[in-house]
């Protein structure tokens, strides 16, 4: 079901409240769920939609969250902050006379699927009602207003918890918070709408209003309940999270990517896994990471916002804002950091560290080794517990190894230091002066071997 990209419809997001329960410092819109920002949810909704800017209500900490939403939306602060219909209210400024329909939201539901919100505005189209609510039932009412109806099961109200009779909290149907509106009538209502006991003005309060003037009133039933899921607490963000993995890691699965033991698979949302690669448990795939065909990852690894090429093999290792071309095996027990480049068929063991360099086609990196700040060429073997000493307590200084080279174990490279084409330095060499192409450096402070320069 398409939505036309017009401005008919405006998307109103809240994102004003405190979030007391979260007992935290960091605004609740703003804690991570599935590697990012809880709020980035509910814009990556707007967007797909295809409206216009979204309008962001911002309150507490107005202005980290501003900082995070930068330029995908349109923030407007609330304050002092006087409930969800004064909310919405200040939005008005930038919306009225330039929308057909309204849909408002809370950024503290980011389980909602796009799907779902297209049906609801579909549906509120074709009634041509005046408003429309999303609603879920569940057993749980978790806090949620309860739909009221009349006999014949039109909606006359929705009452807030907290308000509601005995009678009234027996009531199943639950109001999600997402509502779609004529705009015209939205904010024609808003500034007549009762202040509560509470001191604020709530937004449910414009289903009664258009109750009593007998607009149409239209809903529609959430089909999963978990999409319905607001985080008020750490453990709703923890229950967020599961249904999160669990969708991300279904969705892999039916696209051709096999998964051992999902239930030990932690994969953010925006990751990305081609179909044939096999994910091993225990392994965490953050942040925009995109791994190619036919890999095989894990078990025990952690790779963060990194590309990982096709028939690539890593085992037991930790790979940070890395690239790896494709038939790159590491581990187990390798750490590739931010900055390294490993190109097509290197092969890096065990206990091996590379930061900041580029490792040549078909280079063989042995274990125990850390190469650091560094251009590697083709074809280079780099022996056990080979160091570049690319730090000298201030600077950060560059080795470079030409193609075909052999690097000796436990050699010490003490950068700035160039080794030439297929040189060759003997093990424990300490090479403090650039090798020559082809020749054979050995001891402390290596020297060349006579007749070994080509």
């Amino acid at each position: 079901m398409e939505l036309k990209v017009t401005d008919e419809l405006a998307v109103v997001i809240l994102a004003a409240g405190q979030g007391t329960r979260m007992k935290s410092a960091l605004p609740k819109v703003l804690h991570p769920l599935g590697g990012k920002p809880m709020l980035m949810y509910s814009l990556d909704l707007a967007a797909q939609l295809g409206a216009a800017l979204p309008v962001l209500v911002v309150g507490h900490e107005a202005e980290a969250v501003r900082q995070t939403a930068q330029d995908r939306a349109r923030c407007v602060e609330q304050s002092p902050q006087l409930g969800t219909g004064h909310a919405v209210l200040q939005a008005a400024p930038l919306l009225q006379g330039h929308c057909q329909q309204v849909i408002v939201f809370h950024a503290d539901m980011p389980l909602f699927r796009l799907e779902t919100l297209r049906g609801l505005i579909e549906h509120h189209r074709q009634r041509q009602a005046t408003l429309t609510v999303l609603t879920v039932e569940a057993n749980d009412p978790r806090g949620f207003g309860r739909i009221v109806r009349d006999e014949s099961g039109r909606i006359i109200g929705i009452v807030e918890e907290q308000d509601a009779t005995p009678a009234q909290r027996a009531i199943r149907e639950l109001n999600t918070a997402m509502y779609v509106f004529d705009a015209g009538w939205l904010w024609a209502r808003l500034p007549s709408l009762p202040l509560s006991r509470k001191g604020e003005y709530y937004l449910t309060d414009l289903v009664m209003m258009a109750a009593r003037e007998g607009c149409i009133i239209e809903s529609v039933l959430c089909a999963d309940a978990n999409e319905a899921l607001g985080i008020n607490t750490r453990v709703h963000l923890a229950e967020a999270e599961a249904i999160l993995r669990q969708r991300i890691n279904t969705e892999l699965m039916l696209a051709g990517v096999t998964l051992l033991d999902p239930a030990t698979t932690f994969i953010e949302a925006d990751v990305k896994v081609e179909a044939d690669t096999i994910i091993y448990p225990n392994t965490h795939l953050q942040d925009k990471t995109t791994i190619g065909r036919q890999c095989r990852i894990g078990p025990n690894t952690i790779i963060r916002h990194s590309t990982i090429g096709a028939r690539c093999k890593i085992e037991s290792s930790v790979v940070e804002e890395a690239t790896l071309e494709d038939e790159v095996d590491a581990g187990p027990f390798a750490h590739i950091r931010q900055g390294a480049y490993l190109c097509q068929g290197v092969h890096m063991g065990n206990f091996g560290e590379v930061k900041n360099s580029r490792l040549g086609p078909g280079t063989k990196m042995g274990h125990f080794s850390y190469i650091g700040d560094a251009l590697v060429g083709a074809d280079v073997n780099i022996g056990c517990g080979a160091i570049t000493c690319n730090f000298d307590g201030k600077t950060k200084h560059k080795t470079i190894i030409g193609d075909g080279a052999f690097i000796g174990s436990d050699t010490m490279l003490r950068a700035p230091v160039t080794i030439g084409k297929g040189a060759v330095t003997g093990a424990g060499s300490v090479v403090t002066r650039d090798v020559p192409d082809g020749a054979t450096v050995f001891g402390v402070p290596a020297r060349v071997k006579p007749d070994s320069q080509v």
